[in-house]
């Protein structure tokens, strides 16, 4: 499918609602970025912008996870097996870090592959709905991990300390958005991912191979969060039995925020992921540091998570989800 085709594919807003609507709707992940950063900072004294290096340290596992997830969920799909992909290809770092740094990273690249292929496969070859694929392989993935680190932590070389650096962390990072930035929007796989979940009929007239597009997208997938693994063990040294634990329900979460529609499709934009990332964290961070209890830090983002789902959920398109 050419760009020129996917422009013409329709996007209805929902009821005719119009485009100033629609514009404000997309501005509000990052009003409320801005509006928190202010906000917590001035209730924690200055504490906030003081932990700016902190806050940055903690977001940079979410953010690149969450590339991968973006893809996925912008041609309709979900992923729920992250954590377990960043657990298991952070055990592979671990194990390769003692006989050589840049075999770790590769390792940690192809482990995350082989499982997005893995929910590839049954998700595009057995037709099972993608949430239900991964959450299975979440499940099995993690008694991987619970059965190799359950003793005791997997530890990594000593190198790794090495690399524990802002650069090559950022760097890792800044390289996954631009590539992602520009295989989303410059070229004919990006496209065609966005036409996939506004209308995956209408592409396969088109003439799109939509199965060879969607599990290509899970091993991409599936990698990204390899990579990610890389700078998790860098940052923590070993991989325990709850690495990854939660990545996914975070990831989720920071792309809601980030303004993501659930079903994908033509309303996606890549500035979902960075803003949603870092709202997330920054807003995590903050209710931490009001000192406020773990269940009414969950009752707060609970209720703040189903406020962005309200305002930016595509009620039209909800039923395409795959």
């Amino acid at each position: 499918m050419t760009k020129q085709e996917f422009k013409q594919i329709p996007v209805v807003g929902a009821l005719g609602k119009p485009s100033v609507i629609n514009m404000i709707r997309s501005s509000l992940p990052i009003i409320g970025l801005i509006a928190v950063c202010i906000i917590f900072n001035v209730l924690t004294k200055g504490s906030m912008w003081n932990s700016r290096k902190l806050i940055l340290n903690q977001v940079y596992v979410v953010l690149i996870s969450a590339t991968g997830v973006f893809f996925i969920m912008s041609m309709g799909g979900l992923d729920f097996s992250q954590g377990s992909i960043l657990g298991i290809s952070s055990i592979v770092v671990c194990k390769l870090s003692g006989i050589n740094m840049l075999l770790a990273v590769i390792g940690g690249v192809v482990a995350g592959a082989l499982i997005g292929a893995f929910n590839g496969f049954f998700y595009v070859n057995r037709k099972i709905k993608s949430f239900i694929v991964t959450i299975c392989t979440m499940f099995l993935f993690r008694g991987f991990i619970k059965y190799m680190a359950s003793n005791s932590p997997v530890a990594a070389s000593m190198k790794v300390y090495d690399y524990d650096t802002t650069g090559i962390k950022l760097g890792i990072t800044a390289v996954v958005l631009i590539v992602s930035f520009v295989v989303f929007r410059f070229t004919k796989f990006g496209i065609n991912l966005k036409a996939i979940g506004a209308g995956e009929k209408a592409v396969k007239f088109a003439g799109v191979r939509t199965d060879r597009v969607k599990f290509l997208i899970y091993i991409l997938a599936g990698a990204i969060t390899g990579l990610a693994a890389f700078v998790n063990i860098v940052k923590n040294g070993s991989a325990t039995a709850n690495v990854g634990n939660q990545l996914e329900t975070q990831i989720l979460i920071a792309l809601v925020l980030g303004g993501m529609p659930i079903s994908g499709g033509a309303k996606v934009r890549f500035e979902n992921v960075i803003v949603g990332s870092l709202l997330y964290i920054v807003l995590n961070n903050g209710l931490i540091m009001m000192g406020l209890t773990t269940q009414m830090m969950q009752l707060i983002q609970g209720v703040i998570f189903l406020i962005f789902v309200a305002v930016f959920a595509d009620r039209e398109s909800l039923s395409v989800i795959k």
